[in-house]
């Protein structure tokens, strides 16, 4: 069992907690995620780790309901146990395994939209340790949906704030705040873009009007989280990845966004399923290492 040391409503639907998961926080790095299990009949269900404790040997996690397991999630309290806690999974940001000092010499933008703003912290976090300033963009529909604001302005070397209906912060979508940054003459190396697919998607194409190089998180289509669904099946460039053994960072020019709202859509009802591994065929999986998806 693994317990729940704090529970918290961030806002009206995001929670975070902090579990005490040794083996996971001695091993995990900023961009990797891992699988809580509430019980035995509970959904394995793939988070982002946001960050981590390794004195303390402890995890924390943000999420947001959005079905039965994630809901009843949400009635647990600190003092309460996941049955399971399985990861550090997925590949760790490149920017934190990549050379400091060529990355010392980068400049970094931030793109975090809602819940997204979670996974972004530990990556800023992490490069703020190693002297590395990033610029971050936070964004939300209001002010109220804001999360991490103290925790990322404490690591950020320039945080905006914006929310779309101009109740908080700089007014409009993150895609309008790149675009001020940029005629405002800043430049920018890399951004990392870490949100909704639709917000994802609307970064990619600004970034890439002005040539910055995005990496993107696919985390938001995670389901089993070990490629034995077929989920998270991605078309990048000419290539079928899974984010959750491939990513879940991926080149977020080479995405095809439309595609995989498309399949995240038909996903959720079980005709829909049936129909992907119809037309996908061998390809539905990848890494189980049964089906040829993961060659």
């Amino acid at each position: 069992m693994y317990s729940i040391l704090k529970a918290e409503k961030l806002n009206e639907n995001i929670y975070l907690m902090v579990v005490k998961a040794p083996r996971v926080a001695k091993h995990c790095l900023p961009g990797q995620f891992l699988i809580v299990k509430t019980d035995e009949e509970g959904e394995r269900i793939p988070l982002t780790i946001c960050d981590y404790d390794r004195q303390q040997e402890t995890v924390t996690i943000v999420f947001q309901p959005v079905g039965a397991s994630t809901e009843a999630m949400t009635a647990l309290k600190a003092g309460d146990s996941f049955m399971d806690v399985v990861g550090p999974l997925g590949n760790p940001s490149e920017l934190v395994t990549d050379d400091v000092e060529e990355t010392k010499k980068k400049k970094i933008l931030f793109v975090a939209g809602g819940v997204g703003t979670a996974p972004v912290y530990p990556q800023v976090k992490w490069l703020h340790e190693h002297g590395i300033d990033a610029d971050v963009i936070v964004g939300a529909k209001t002010k109220d949906l804001i999360i991490l604001e103290k925790e990322m302005e404490a690591v950020a070397g320039n945080l905006y704030i914006t929310t779309d209906d101009g109740s908080y912060g700089r007014s409009g979508m993150v895609t309008k705040v790149i675009e001020d940054l940029v005629a405002e003459g800043k430049q920018y190396d890399v951004c990392v873009s870490i949100g909704p697919m639709i917000m994802m998607k609307f970064c990619c194409l600004t970034t890439k009007k002005f040539n910055i190089p995005t990496i993107v998180s696919m985390n938001p289509i995670m389901v089993d989280g070990t490629g034995m669904c077929g989920a998270c099946r991605l078309s990048v460039g000419d290539e079928i990845k899974f984010a959750c053994v491939d990513g879940p960072e991926f080149d977020g020019h080479l995405i095809n966004f439309d595609e995989a709202m498309k399949r995240q859509q038909m996903y959720k009802t079980e005709e829909g399923r049936a129909l992907l591994r119809l037309r996908e065929g061998k390809t539905h999986h990848g890494g189980c290492g049964n089906c040829g998806g993961d060659n």
